[in-house]
């Protein structure tokens, strides 16, 4: 019995020591676990951290816009222009055109602050599809060059054109040439600016609607389309008079215009003529867009109807290629530069 009692109690104390180690044994595997867990944590997420940090740098690099060395070193002369637009977006369409009350040179001037010596502006806030030089045949119309400059410089400025403006000015009483003093013009204003493009306007003219943008296309084109003296009508289908725009190549192509015709008419319809014989057509703004008035006025002294322009007219292909601006002889006398333009005084000779 005692031997029994023995045997009990060392198979307790075994049991409970095996327990007590069981108990440790766990104790042990769950700190050693839950260590390794949160070290395991620490390690990843001082992984991901960097990672995470690169991936935010690499994304307000590749989205912000590289600051400027200095922003106060940048001129507005700086910045990069795009190029002015097909419609430029501050024409108003139909204009009111009055010529009941005087204007002053010095009215037009105030007005027209912006522009450079010479009558010369281009636009600030983008570049102009083209250069033009307007060009006027001139003579004794200095009242109607007062209403031409009021009117046209706002409309050129809002059409946003390069644009210079050249009077050409007949020395003398001879008869007058005005197909002669457009070619002169063309060579002057070349003098001056890589022009690309050419307006040849009578002086009495102005544009009703400033939709009609005095600049060059394709084709030769006609811009004084339909005038209150026709009754806003086409006289006839191959009329060129009035306000036309060719460009340079347009112009050379042709041989520039006839130098013999002296006296009122004619020269037009050589123009016309030289145009077709090229291969080219005449190109039109729509009959309202396209709308003229003329300045009322009795026809100049020494411009009366040129007897011989029939006869001419109907040679114009035998003659345009010797007759034109590889021909032409001119002197220039004065050249006065005016805020509002240049013009330029020429002796033209004589018939």
């Amino acid at each position: 019995m005692r031997d029994s009692s023995l045997n009990f109690s060392l198979l307790h104390r075994t049991c409970s020591l095996v327990v007590l180690l069981c108990f440790l044994h766990i104790f042990v595997t769950v700190i050693y676990y839950v260590r390794n867990s949160d070290s395991s944590q620490t390690f990843v997420q001082n992984q991901q951290t960097p990672r995470i940090h690169r991936k935010l740098t690499e994304q307000r690099v590749s989205t912000e816009e590289p600051t400027p060395p200095s922003v106060s070193n940048v001129t507005e002369t700086e910045k990069k222009l795009v190029t002015c637009p097909d419609n430029p977006p501050r024409l108003v369409g139909p204009l009111r055109i009055e010529f009941s009350d005087p204007v002053t040179l010095d009215l037009v001037r105030s007005e027209n602050q912006v522009l450079q010596p010479g009558g010369r502006f281009k636009p600030k806030d983008c570049i102009a599809q083209q250069k033009v030089a307007m060009i006027i045949p001139f003579r004794n119309r200095d009242e109607h060059l007062k209403f031409w400059l009021y009117y046209l410089h706002p409309i050129l400025q809002r059409q946003q054109l390069d644009y210079g403006v050249y009077i050409i000015n007949q020395d003398g009483d001879a008869a007058f040439n005005r197909a002669k003093l457009l070619n002169i013009g063309y060579k002057e204003a070349m003098k001056e600016y890589d022009y690309d493009c050419f307006v040849f306007s009578d002086v009495d003219l102005i544009p009703m609607d400033d939709r009609n943008i005095y600049k060059c296309f394709n084709q030769p084109r006609h811009l004084s389309v339909s005038m209150d003296k026709f009754s806003f009508r086409l006289p006839y289908t191959q009329y060129f008079g009035g306000v036309s725009s060719l460009s340079k190549d347009q112009y050379l192509k042709i041989n520039g215009f006839p130098n013999n015709y002296w006296g009122w008419g004619g020269e037009d319809d050589d123009i016309f003529n030289r145009i077709s014989s090229k291969g080219m057509s005449i190109s039109r703004p729509d009959g309202m867009i396209g709308r003229c008035r003329m300045i009322r006025h009795e026809r100049d002294k020494q411009n009366d109807p040129n007897p011989q322009r029939f006869d001419r007219i109907a040679h114009t292909r035998d003659t345009m290629a010797k007759d034109g601006i590889n021909s032409l002889t001119y002197e220039v006398v004065k050249v006065e530069k005016d805020q509002l333009f240049t013009k330029i005084t020429v002796d033209v000779g004589k018939l």
